[in-house]
């Protein structure tokens, strides 16, 4: 039977490479639910291609626009945040795609547990900001989350097989970015220009950022704690520019495990979608003559302190690492507008962080507030600068 999918942000990077997927194996997939944030063109499009049973703009102000694209189709056309979190306890959708950016895709990532839903998450945050949380909704619920992070995924299936035999640590590769091998002095004058041009990975800007500063490796070192039930200190990041290696893990005999395919995002996708099966496709393949050389770095913690302060986060836990994700996020808002430098994004972090209330336990409640607070902390900064 086809699996029935809900692709939480359809307009964004993850979003059109999942459809490209669907499209090329309508055999074992049907779209039944699209949802974006305000583009209306893209969403329309796809929308009248793949005949969802419903999409959502969460940008209320749209809705009339896609009522009027949208009207002689038989689509359900909701808008509104709410709207997103709700769609996803239909009865009709088999797995949800969450791919939405940032803190966004946290309180759909939630219902959708709660309503026996399937994730592929897309969504690093949602770990980032309520790791504990998720993992005990989803375990009070059984329901399975897929990794669809290129990291995780290649984690995930190193696993595969490997019942209860003890993880020593993981290895997270990252490529570097675009800044790799730049010291701090670089960094001050670092343009947004040059930091969106990622050597080996296609994303959307805030994820390519990220990638910059590197925090995508932090934020993704703390989403690997929740979702393989790991301690910070089995958790090693290495840089890998080539991007072959995706990661790999270290049992406790000492013996390793290593995922490596070219770097396309369309491959852990198929993955978290299909699972348990693999899907022939007719991806570009790997081959080693195509790369002679594979390399490996430490990561330069000085120039690079965003991943120090996610690790920082992540051994302090609570409600720390949601401090640091919507610090992070207020600060690459700014960056892209041309308000802040590049390496004032992590002092508006580490700010952050020494401010605002740490709470050891939170809960949801709490880490709602913890979001909003930081937010509004982090725009005052930025608005003395």
């Amino acid at each position: 039977m086809k699996k029935r999918v809900a692709i939480l942000g359809s307009t964004g990077s993850i979003g059109k490479q999942a459809l490209d997927v669907v499209r090329k194996n309508p055999d074992h997939f049907e779209i039944e639910v699209l949802t974006a944030y305000n583009n209306i063109d893209l969403l329309s499009k796809q929308a009248k291609e793949f005949q969802p049973n419903t999409v959502v703009i969460a940008n209320e102000s749209k809705y009339d626009e896609l009522v009027t694209v949208l009207g002689d189709l038989p689509v359900k056309i909701y808008a509104g945040n709410n709207a997103i979190a709700q769609v996803v306890e239909m009865e009709t959708i088999d797995i949800v795609l969450t791919a939405m950016v940032g803190y966004s895709g946290l309180l759909p990532t939630i219902n959708a547990i709660k309503a026996g839903k399937t994730i592929a998450l897309a969504n690093k945050e949602t770990l980032v900001v309520a790791g504990e949380i998720i993992q005990k909704l989803a375990f009070h619920h059984k329901v399975s989350i897929y990794p669809v992070d290129s990291e995780h995924s290649a984690i995930f299936q190193c696993l595969v097989g490997e019942g209860q035999n003890a993880i020593e640590k993981i290895i997270l590769t990252a490529s570097g970015g675009p800044f790799r091998g730049k010291d701090i002095e670089f960094l001050k004058s670092a343009t947004k220009e040059n930091a969106l041009k990622h050597p080996n990975w296609d994303m959307g800007a805030k994820i390519t950022i990220d990638s910059a500063t590197m925090m995508n490796k932090g934020l993704e070192a703390i989403e690997a704690r929740w979702l393989f039930g790991l301690n910070p200190n089995q958790i090693e990041v290495v840089v890998h520019p080539q991007s072959i290696i995706h990661s790999a893990v270290q049992f406790a005999d000492g013996s390793m495990k290593a995922q490596m395919g070219l770097p396309d995002m369309k491959l852990p996708i198929l993955y978290a979608l299909s699972f348990p099966d693999r899907i022939k496709t007719d991806f570009p393949r790997f081959s080693f003559w195509d790369y002679p050389e594979l390399t490996f770095e430490k990561p330069d913690l000085k120039s690079f302190r965003n991943l120090a302060l996610a690790f920082e986060a992540m051994d302090k836990c609570g409600n720390m690492p949601c401090i640091l994700n919507a610090a992070n996020e207020i600060a690459i808002e700014a960056f892209l507008k041309d308000k802040i430098g590049f390496c004032e994004m992590t002092d508006i972090i580490e700010q952050s962080m020494q401010k605002i209330t740490y709470i050891e336990h939170p809960a949801l409640d709490d880490l709602i507030n913890t979001d909003k607070e930081t937010r509004e902390f982090s725009k005052s900064i930025i608005n003395k600068s």
